[in-house]
């Protein structure tokens, strides 16, 4: 005997800290792409903007030029011209070409560092940021109200021949929107030898191309299209980066420049293979801002990043301001208090003087021009700057564990963190009075502080089916055993 056929129940889609991710073919499919793309083209013509258009992009993961085809013919049904890109690119270049064309929005399908199995729908705003404050819930409202309506689709191929979509390639337009900024000629010029590692994904090839023709010497590894990855998540961080660490550390290279599956992410490393850890980076390009190019506007970084921010802050007479975890947060305040740089705990950071958005591959830049300005002074190699900024932001041994759950009882889970720490917050950890409990504003979380000033910070994930553990302390010895206290926490222990 069968059982009777059954009518699925639309997904329910909600937005997370950075757009909307799913495992492909599962929640992922083309119909939700499309529900969407819906969502995205009833905000823009409710709004009354549907001549300035729409960019898409996509990055390098499975089937992401055909989702983002899927995307643009809900929107060309709706008489609304799209930019397309005519190549996987790395996701900020969506950002830069809404800017440029004053575009009502962007979509762009990447799941960023998520697993290969998965893909994602990121929205992005008129200013180029991440879509935040009353987009998203808008656009996630219009998706809901609409479930179940017909969704219509005009194809790809007559929209272009009746003039509806450009193809654009942003590789021109962005060396010259960079050259604003970087002298990207003096980079070239610069003697020393670099190893790039995009993780296969979107950003290959940028960083060689922008710094071709001088006599730096850029290596780039990993740069084929590879939906797997490799068999890693496409993070620019430990253990996923090991590869490339190992390369330096062999000999010849004097630092790593790190981009993730969609070079929004940014990470590096020193002449040794040694990982710079993003809370680092964070603070080197406070740094790099605040010493070597003189600017003193306000910093924004999330609440899982580092306080060496308040330090430096302290220090030059920058405020810094703290807000909750995604660039959805932190590009509208960038914009509200003209800040220089936002910077996210996982590598994502936006600068004031560019993009109120993550660009790894601007970022990478800017370390790079960093540590050449360190070497003019003396400080080199990339080891010893980095010493020496020590001595000045003062220690950072920080580490993140991704406790993961099965998907079917990460409600669960999540419930029992969230009330339970509540109702009954540690009282010490790692043997260490708890001098401060910070909840978190968007409610998934918990920041527990020492007299020290370390921290261990407990955090739902809004895109994924885990719990993050976070910690920054004073020593590495303190640093593990905080780790070990949170994932406890995490399990029930």
């Amino acid at each position: 005997m069968t059982n009777p056929a059954t009518v699925p129940t639309p997904t329910r889609i909600v937005f997370g800290t950075d757009g909307w991710r799913a495992r492909i073919a599962e929640d992922f499919t083309f119909d939700n792409v499309r529900r969407l793309a819906d969502g995205v083209a009833t905000y823009v013509a409710d709004r009354g903007e549907t001549a300035k258009g729409v960019v898409i992009a996509y990055d390098r993961r499975f089937a992401s030029e055909h989702f983002a085809r899927a995307a643009a013919e809900v929107l060309l049904a709706r008489d609304i011209p799209v930019a397309f890109s005519s190549t996987a690119v790395p996701t900020q270049m969506s950002s830069y070409e809404v800017v440029q064309r004053g575009s009502a929005a962007g979509i762009v399908i990447t799941a960023s560092h998520n697993p290969w199995t998965d893909n994602g729908f990121k929205v992005k705003s008129p200013t180029g940021s991440a879509a935040g404050g009353d987009m998203l819930p808008a656009i996630e409202a219009i998706v809901t109200a609409h479930t179940g309506r017909p969704i219509e689709r005009r194809p790809f191929d007559d929209a272009e021949a009746a003039g509806l979509v450009e193809l654009f390639d942003p590789f021109e337009g962005y060396e010259r929107y960079l050259r604003r900024t970087i002298d990207l000629d003096a980079l070239r010029d610069a003697d020393v030898s670099v190893l790039v590692e995009p993780l296969y994904g979107a950003g290959s090839g940028w960083i060689p191309r922008l710094l071709a023709g001088g006599r730096i010497r850029v290596t780039e590894i990993h740069n084929e299209r590879n939906p797997y990855f490799g068999g890693v998540n496409p993070e620019p961080i430990r253990p996923h980066v090991d590869q490339a660490l190992a390369i330096i550390a062999s000999g010849g290279y004097d630092l790593g420049l790190l981009l993730d599956g969609d070079a929004d992410r940014a990470g590096a490393a020193d002449e040794r293979g040694t990982f710079l850890h993003q809370l680092q980076v964070t603070g080197l390009l406070m740094y790099y801002l605040a010493e070597h190019r003189g600017l003193r506007q306000p910093v924004v970084v999330s609440v899982n990043n580092t306080s060496m921010a308040a330090r430096l802050g302290e220090h030059y007479g920058i405020e810094t301001f703290e807000v909750p975890v995604g660039f959805k947060f932190i590009g509208p305040k960038m914009i509200e208090t003209g800040a220089m740089l936002g910077a996210e705990e996982s590598g994502g950071f936006g600068f004031g003087m560019h993009l109120p958005e993550r660009d790894g591959i601007y970022a990478d830049l800017m370390l790079l021009d960093l540590f050449l300005r360190e070497r003019a002074r003396g400080n080199w190699p990339v080891s010893r700057a980095v010493e020496l900024f020590h001595e000045l932001a003062g220690p950072s041994f920080y580490r993140r564990i991704d406790v993961h759950v099965e998907r079917a009882e990460y409600d669960g889970v999540k419930e029992r963190l969230l009330v339970g720490l509540a109702a009954a917050p540690p009282a010490s950890l790692a043997g260490e009075a708890v001098a401060r409990t910070q909840v978190l504003t968007t409610n998934d979380g918990f920041k527990w502080f020492l007299a020290d000033g370390s921290w261990l910070l407990v955090r739902a994930s809004g895109t994924e089916p885990l719990v993050r553990v976070y910690t920054e302390a004073t020593s590495a010895e303190l640093r593990d055993e905080l780790v070990v206290t949170g994932e406890r926490i995490v399990r029930g222990g």
